[in-house]
């Protein structure tokens, strides 16, 4: 295994995708409407945006779980009671979902975003002959999918925290690829398993299922899909070997990472240091919360005293929300705003907020809640009084998020 230990003089090799300056026309795939993507069934995209990290040795767990903002402790967790729901013994029978979770700055603020998961150990999967299991393994190992533009500056601040702990931290940008299936009624075939049922056949059985070795192929670590933990509507996540496809993917359906982007876009979805603003975003506006990337209960963490009083005080003025933008026809847009811009009613003159991602027709943006939704649509670009900007609720917020908002209406 070609390795790269980090160190203080490690040298980037990783070509990014750069997300700020996303000037695309819309999708080839897709040309006339974004919305198209809903009836393209399954799709699957290489995250060129994003790489792999691992962590390894005794104080994985506990070294994480001082820095992120969600509660890592289940990966310790034995995995008896967590048995796979898939239909063949290829699989290995301990099944841990992966963990979204973030780092932030001492003061509250976001820096880096990650999803940790749990490699199938030696011992809850079958060998190659599928005739036993292998030994157990000597030490805890977890692969974080990071983003990749900031790799070095996340590796820095993780040897920052590291001190004495027993925990090796690698680099492995090299070695495996980040993946997401979406698309379609893709999360609609999902049950209340974290796996992809479609996955049946993967696994260790390919030397004496050829079908099985098809749908498995580059998999000889067990490595498989796994249901998003943000959201269900953004389909399945993994992290799979450089040199291989992963299961289930298709020829005709690997698509541009553009497309994936533009999915993430329709739900309200931000990832990534430079979609949520490095050293600057507050999380919860960005509807960190919502997307299982914090808990509440599991303690001290770096940045928790922010994160902390802002929900206990339960009013969040600001939130991310999707973006459409439309001329005075209600015709969509392509390639007139860039991140950045900002969105003014144009009855009050006020500003309402800021684009923070755009691609093509679609956009984030983080806005004042009393300006997003006065009912009327007068949101418009400044300086672009041609581009009408159209404030989306997100089907997946949580009824109360709204309720706050009008409730904080009335008072004021």
């Amino acid at each position: 295994m070609n390795r790269l230990r980090y160190s203080l003089h490690f040298t980037k090799t990783i070509t990014c995708y750069q997300r700020r300056n996303l000037h695309y026309t819309a999708p080839k795939l897709y040309p006339d409407s974004p919305t198209r993507l809903d009836n393209a069934g399954p799709m699957a995209s290489v995250l060129h945006s994003r790489a792999v990290i691992r962590f390894k040795g005794p104080d994985t767990v506990k070294f994480l779980q001082g820095i992120l903002t969600n509660d890592v402790r289940m990966f310790e967790e034995p995995t008896e009671d967590k048995k796979t729901t898939l239909a063949t013994p290829n699989m290995p029978f301990g099944i841990i979902p992966p963990v979204y979770a973030a780092v932030l700055t001492p003061q509250g603020r976001f820096l880096y975003d990650m999803f940790l998961y749990r490699p199938p150990q030696s011992d809850e999967k079958l060998d190659r002959t599928a005739s036993g299991p292998g030994p157990k393994p000597d030490e805890m190992e977890l692969l974080a999918d990071v983003d990749a533009s900031v790799m070095d500056e996340l590796l820095e601040t993780l040897m920052k925290y590291r001190l004495r702990s027993k925990v090796e931290i690698d680099n492995l940008a090299e070695e495996f690829r980040c993946w997401q299936r979406f698309g379609g009624n893709l999360s609609e075939e999902s049950s209340s398993s974290t796996e992809e049922p479609d996955a049946a056949a993967v696994g260790w059985a390919g030397a004496v299922d050829p079908t099985a070795m098809a749908s498995s192929h580059g998999n000889h670590r067990g490595m498989q899909w796994y249901k998003d933990p943000r959201l269900d509507s953004l389909g399945f996540r993994g992290i799979f070997r450089a040199d291989t496809l992963p299961p289930m993917v298709e020829a005709d359906k690997e698509t541009d990472e553009r497309n994936y982007l533009l999915w993430r876009l329709e739900k309200g979805v931000a990832e990534g240091s430079t979609e949520i603003p490095k050293g600057e975003a507050v999380p919860l506006e960005y509807n960190l919360a919502g997307l299982n990337a914090i808990s509440f209960d599991k303690g001290c963490y770096v940045g928790q005293e922010l994160v902390a009083r802002t929900h206990h005080q339960g009013v969040i003025r600001k939130r991310l929300l999707p973006l459409r933008f439309i001329n005075a026809r209600g015709e969509e847009l392509q390639q007139n705003v860039t991140p950045g811009s900002e969105v003014i009613d144009s009855g009050s003159g006020k500003k309402a907020g800021t684009v923070t991602t755009a691609l093509g027709p679609r956009g984030l943006g983080l806005l004042r809640l009393e300006e997003a939704f006065k009912g009327s649509s007068n949101l418009t670009i400044q300086g672009q009084d041609d581009v009408k900007v159209q404030s989306i609720r997100p089907e997946w917020w949580p009824s109360e998020w709204f309720q706050e908002h009008q409730q904080h209406s009335a008072v004021a």
